[in-house]
């Protein structure tokens, strides 16, 4: 008996060993973690960050079991949380569609998607092909609000796909390209490909005077999500990382290897479906195309949001940071609080002599990516970068800058001024192009 005693002894201390050692803390970490999703999910609502304006994961609550797989499986942070035991979007404005949560979930309770478009006013209609109520009319692209550039080739090379089932080899009328493609970013390009690949006649008309898109507007060497993908007559792209620079040197070498007519500074004024099906496209300068099939591969910023304040105009104010590397030594004012704000500023505060200061009007970073959160906190650490938070600019001049801190107004000496207060999105051309939008009619066409 008393071996069994001693015995049984030693198995109830092994049990209370373990509860101590790993179930307590366990539970303590998960209580933690509860509360502070639950906080942060209360914070997201109250910012209006909680509401995604284009991809996110749809949890589906009646089959989440509360793992956390899919939290610690995203790349951006702090887009999913777990309140309640399950699954919730804390940062929608934060997602970016990698889909690592979808991969991550092990019980299938994640998908990434667009969800219910239907009553979005800033959502485009289109059908399983991205073709708008106006046959022949599709879009391409950020326009359909999916980032990342390997959405951008698929939905690219999928709208080709439809256009050449409709087309069926019957030869377009004099004058007439089988497809017309307005935009010259990775959508359109792989576009004009597919096109070339399918032996379908095409042109591209691009407003900036060269290749990229959006992807012109990214800061120098900024690197660019893409995951494997296949364009056409070029093949599988491995890398799941390129930067800026050699993604659009791959770009420029695929127009010139398969002689695409690509067109620059060609501003498209107005698109119109003409009785007998085809399409007439007007530039802003008065030139005319047509074309049977028409694909919209525009971005969704648009023309760059101004701030309104005198002294806008001096020469010294940007809205895009090209090269970083050209200003040194300089007072370096940056307004906003997204991503094209924070890699602005990381990248200036990396050159020699540069002092630059951040201003955002809220109290807090709460739209960025993590990488670049993990990025600028050392510049903030270390002084590099100066926070002005809860700023707004209320003059630009020659040799400073005025902004209105709190009760205050504070002038700043300064040497140039980079804006990213997003853009104006191109919605209403769209729906003068005859796209609809979020159960709403279209332009008559």
């Amino acid at each position: 008996m008393p071996g069994l005693v001693t015995e049984s002894g030693l198995i109830w201390a092994a049990s209370v060993t373990l509860v101590a050692g790993i179930v307590v803390p366990y539970a303590v970490r998960f209580r933690t973690r509860h509360r502070r999703d639950h906080e942060r999910k209360a914070e997201a609502a109250s910012l209006g960050i909680d509401r995604p304006t284009a991809q996110f994961p749809h949890v589906d609550a009646s089959m989440c079991v509360g793992c956390g797989a899919c939290v610690n499986a995203c790349p951006e942070g702090d887009v999913l949380g777990i309140v309640g035991g399950t699954a919730t979007v804390i940062n929608g404005l934060r997602c970016v569609g990698h889909g690592r949560c979808e991969e991550a979930c092990p019980v299938g309770a994640i998908t990434v998607g667009l969800g219910d478009l239907r009553s979005r006013a800033d959502m485009p209609q289109v059908d399983e092909w991205n073709e708008t109520d106006t046959p022949g009319l599709f879009l391409a692209g950020e326009v359909r609000g999916l980032a990342l550039v390997r959405n951008a080739v698929g939905q690219g090379r999928r709208v080709v796909e439809r256009i050449a089932q409709r087309h069926r080899g019957a030869p377009a009328a004099d004058g007439v390209v089988d497809v017309l493609v307005v935009g010259a970013g990775p959508a359109g390009l792989t576009a004009a490909l597919a096109c070339a690949e399918r032996g379908l006649s095409h042109r591209v008309l691009e407003q900036e005077p060269d290749l990229g898109g959006s992807l012109l507007h990214y800061p120098r060497r900024k690197m660019v999500l893409l995951q494997p993908v296949d364009l056409p007559l070029h093949g599988r792209i491995e890398s799941e990382e390129l930067q800026k620079e050699h993604l659009l040197e791959l770009m420029d070498g695929l127009v010139k290897e398969h002689r695409l007519d690509v067109r620059f500074g060609a501003k498209v004024a107005g698109v119109v479906r003409l009785p007998d099906g085809t399409f007439e496209v007007t530039g802003v300068a008065g030139e005319v195309h047509r074309a049977r099939f028409v694909i919209l591969a525009l971005g969704r910023r648009g023309t760059p949001r101004k701030l309104g304040v005198p002294g806008e105009a001096l020469p010294k104010v940007a809205y895009r940071l090209i090269d970083a590397e050209s200003y040194r030594g300089q007072k370096v004012l940056v307004v906003g609080g997204g991503d094209s704000a924070v890699e602005a500023a990381v990248g200036l505060a990396s050159q020699a002599g540069n002092e630059v200061v951040l201003s955002y009007r809220r109290d807090k970073l709460v739209r960025i990516k993590k990488k670049n959160e993990d990025r600028l906190a050392p510049l903030l650490a270390s002084g590099r970068v100066t926070p002005l938070f809860g700023s707004q600019v209320v003059e630009i001049r020659p040799d400073s800058v005025r902004l209105q801190v709190g009760d205050d107004v504070r002038e700043l000496p300064n040497d140039y001024v980079f804006v990213f207060a997003g853009g104006e999105p191109p919605f209403e051309f769209l729906k003068q192009c005859g796209v609809r939008f979020g159960g709403t009619p279209a332009a008559a066409h």
